[in-house]
Formats: structure tokens, sequence, C-alpha cells
């Protein structure tokens, strides 16, 4: 099921949400052009590598330095297919979250997420050699903030039967749902293979999940952030219900 869009509007231009998904695009197409051996050397380097932090941590050596790739590895990615999946979520679930959170705020709010992925990637593969990157643990605590915020809307959905695309438009609270539900699934079932899988962190888009659930109580201040000319939750209501 590949979503395409949904049924809430924004008030404020999502500028932070334009940023970020600009910044990703720099920094792919800069590594694209990299030779192949420069360019492993360079995600090696950025790229959070949770078997490095534990070294470090033994050894005595931590220092707020060894933190860089953490935020780092979130603009690094491994493919044209694997930035543009990423970006396409970014795009549908957090220009409405920046709506809410106002752009500083929903700033903070992105990049702790990203850092609440990493860190239960880190806690269950505290061993791992493979360097973790993408921006899928931060956006997936953009999807637990849309998940809190608007669990009435629709995801108009693609789906493919038999061969033959189908449009669904499935209230958001299910879509999420599900999503969350099969990153559990797929999770277990990499764990239980040892860890040998498909190179997805799985339980790095469970920690964004949750993680952005939990900020959200941190840097949501509704009254604050309610649009002067017009009551927000009444806009919506009445010209997009849901």
């Amino acid at each position: 099921m590949f979503p395409l869009r949904d049924n809430v509007p924004s008030i404020r231009r999502p500028y932070v949400t334009i940023m970020i998904i600009v910044l990703n695009f720099l920094i792919f197409t800069y590594q694209f052009i990299l030779p192949d051996r420069a360019n492993v050397r360079f995600v090696y380097t950025y790229g959070f590598l949770p078997a490095r932090l534990s070294e470090e941590l033994l050894s005595g050596d931590f220092s707020l330095w060894t933190l860089l790739p953490v935020l780092s590895g979130m603009f690094l990615h491994g493919s044209w297919l694997h930035l543009l999946s990423n970006m396409w979520f970014m795009w549908l679930f957090a220009d409405n979250v920046e709506d809410r959170l106002g752009h500083f705020r929903f700033l903070l709010f992105y990049i702790l997420s990203g850092a609440a992925a990493m860190a239960l990637h880190y806690v269950l593969h505290p061993g791992s050699a493979v360097p973790a990157v993408g921006a899928s643990g931060a956006i997936a605590g953009v999807m637990g903030a849309y998940y809190v915020l608007f669990p009435r809307a629709r995801i108009t959905t693609l789906v493919i039967i038999v061969f033959i695309p189908v449009f669904i438009n499935i209230p958001a609270v299910l879509y999420l749902v599900g999503w969350f539900v099969m990153q559990v699934y797929s999770g277990t079932i990499n764990a239980l293979a040892g860890g040998i899988g498909d190179g997805i962190a799985w339980w790095a888009h469970i920690g964004g999940f949750l993680g952005g659930i939990g900020l959200l109580k941190l840097f949501y201040t509704p009254r604050y952030y309610r649009p002067v000319k017009y009551d927000y939750d009444w806009y919506v209501s009445r010209r997009y219900p849901y």
C-alpha cells in the first residue's frame, strides 16, 4: 500500500519540511557524484555505526563529537529509491505536523525523533558494524505525531490487486497502525533470523514512531499555535470533513 495524499490542508507554508527535503537531495547528490570507494568512506564516517559508539564508550573516549553521526546519518541515503521513498513520506505527513508545532519546534522535534530512532537501534544492535543511514527514523517520528494529531484524516492509498491499481481512502489511524504493526512484525522476524535481513533498520522505525508520540507532548501547544483568523479544528472539520 503506497500513500498518495491526505485530506488535511496546511495553513502555514512548511518551510522546515522543504528545507529538510532539499538538504537530503543535495547531500545525496554529493554522495552520488563521489567515486564508489569515497562514497563508502563518507557513509562509514558520517553514518551511525553502533559498534564504533560501543567501542568508544568502553574505551572511555566518548565525547559529544562521538554523537555527530546520530545527526548526520539522518541525511544520508543508500540509493535514489531509498531517498525518494523517504522524502515522499516526509512531504505527505510532515507539512501538517509542522503546521501544528511551528517551524522551530518542528525542527527540534524532527531531530530528536531521529535520535530516538537511532537510540533504539543501538540498544538492540550495539555491536553492528553496518552504518545506519536514512531519514526514515525521524520521519517515523513525524508519522507518530500525525497519528496523534490527525487520526480522522483520510489517506488516499494506492493498492495493487492482481496487477490492477485501486485507490482507497483509508483513515489515518488505520493506515499508521497497520504501518507500525508491519514494522514490529518485520523487525521481530529479522531478530529471530539473527539480525541478517534486508538491511532495513526496522527497530529504528519503531523507535522513531514511539519517540514521536512521546515527544509530541513536549512540543505541542495547541493554544499558542492556533491561527488567529480562525479556529484550526473548526476550519478543518467544516471544509475538509473526515
